[in-house]
């Protein structure tokens, strides 16, 4: 399974101050989600399911988010605009290769943007896994 976040919708689904400095949240919840590509974890339906890879995708002030080292496995996506559109267009080319893909994010409007074969489940699990 690919899974493809919606940084800025799991940032804002807790109240931690993240608005103060939003690269260095954007930063530290990369780092927090290296730990997942290639782990198993229980999947948004209860059963485990492997993570292959984990695309995130940052927009706005976060895009000059940094880490010493990088975040490790995390493909990062810096949208130039739009972060909305640059998940629809993840998670359409990952469709197209015939991966399966899971969108994280509760934006409803994006939601309805996905491929239809694309899984999509809100910030709660993701934040679950990683505990925040």
């Amino acid at each position: 399974m690919i899974v493809v976040v919606d940084v800025a919708n799991v940032l804002g689904s807790r109240p931690d101050g993240w608005w103060r400095d939003r690269a260095a949240a954007a930063a530290g919840l990369l780092v927090r989600l290296a730990r997942l590509p290639g782990t198993e974890v229980v999947g948004p339906s209860g059963d485990l399911v492997p993570v292959d890879r984990l695309i995130a995708v940052v927009e706005g002030a976060a895009r000059t988010a940094a880490a010493p080292g990088g975040f490790g496995p995390v493909q990062l996506v810096r949208a130039e605009r739009d972060g909305d559109s640059a998940i629809v267009g993840v998670a359409e080319d990952v469709a197209a290769a015939g991966d399966v893909a899971l969108v994280v994010t509760a934006d409803r409007g994006l939601r309805q943007r996905l491929p239809q074969s694309v899984s999509a489940t809100g910030p709660n699990w993701l934040n679950g896994l990683i505990g925040r």
